[in-house]
């Protein structure tokens, strides 16, 4: 359990919720709601909130952890980061797997990639490492064979092509530092002692403004569609969506661009096939 980090997030939520205010009243001095009204709203005292706000509750049982999940309207993924901050959901490891000890992608897996055909698509594990890739997701971001293995990551890419070969839209700038975020501070609840995974997160974290203030909030809500700009050398420019989708029965997600159909994008896109 992580007391620290567990009284981080319900602090960060609370502040977070939105409450109606009479009309003639005043805006409140603090954002969100009061730990009192949480504790009402939880069924608990509220000398017991305070002090898991304040890092000196013991580990609270699955049932205050469902309350508080009721009281703060925790999405479904954020009861399950609850938990595991808790230590209610016990880490698969202390680590993600490595290079070293990952198990093979599955042929299934390989086989989807192979028959998506024109849409790029590559698969990333818990630290968003590519794993596997189809030929359309090469020719249109990177040869990602040609990356050393440490490079292959979606976060370290993000860095590297940033402003140059992949943008995204106007009002959509921050979304990808955002997901990322958002999913590796989930990934951390369940690999705490994961040393290289730490080390990914500061090196983001101060190259980007946007996931610092994601990582802070504990804001582990998936974004589902992401909107990209791809500079490509031959196609030109084109307005993607990015999708992912957790493959059943293992920890990879699979990664794919698609346009609007009928769109220059999605012409652009056809071609990458040809």
């Amino acid at each position: 359990m992580s007391r620290g980090e567990l009284a981080d997030f319900l602090r960060r939520r609370r502040e977070a919720l939105r409450t109606d205010r009479p009309p003639g009243r005043r805006a409140r001095r603090t954002p969100g709601l009061r730990r009192e009204e949480v504790a009402e709203l939880a069924g608990m005292s509220v000398n017991y909130y305070e002090r898991l706000e304040q890092a000196r509750a013991p580990r609270p049982s699955p049932e205050v952890l469902a309350a508080l999940g009721r009281a703060l309207r925790l999405t479904a993924t954020e009861r399950e980061h609850l938990a595991r901050l808790a230590g209610q959901v016990p880490p698969a490891t202390d680590n993600a797997a490595t290079d070293n000890d990952r198990e093979p992608v599955p042929a299934d897996a390989r086989q989807l990639l192979d028959r998506l055909g024109s849409i790029p698509a590559y698969l990333v594990d818990e630290r968003q490492d590519v794993v596997a890739w189809n030929d359309a997701a090469a020719a249109l971001i990177i040869e990602f064979g040609l990356l050393p293995a440490e490079e292959r990551n979606t976060v370290r890419l993000s860095i590297r092509l940033g402003g140059t070969v992949c943008t995204a839209p106007p009002g959509a700038e921050s979304e990808f530092a955002r997901q990322s975020a958002a999913r590796l501070r989930a990934v951390s609840a369940r690999y705490p002692g994961d040393r290289v995974l730490a080390e990914l997160v500061n090196e983001f974290a101060a190259h980007s403004a946007d996931f610092a203030a994601g990582w802070r909030e504990h804001d582990v809500r998936p974004i589902a569609t992401l909107r990209k700009r791809l500079r490509h050398a031959e196609l030109g420019e084109l307005d993607l969506d990015c999708q992912t989708l957790l493959l059943p029965g293992s920890d990879l997600q699979l990664v794919m661009f698609t346009a609007e159909p009928g769109s220059p994008s999605a012409t652009a896109l056809a071609r990458l096939a040809t």
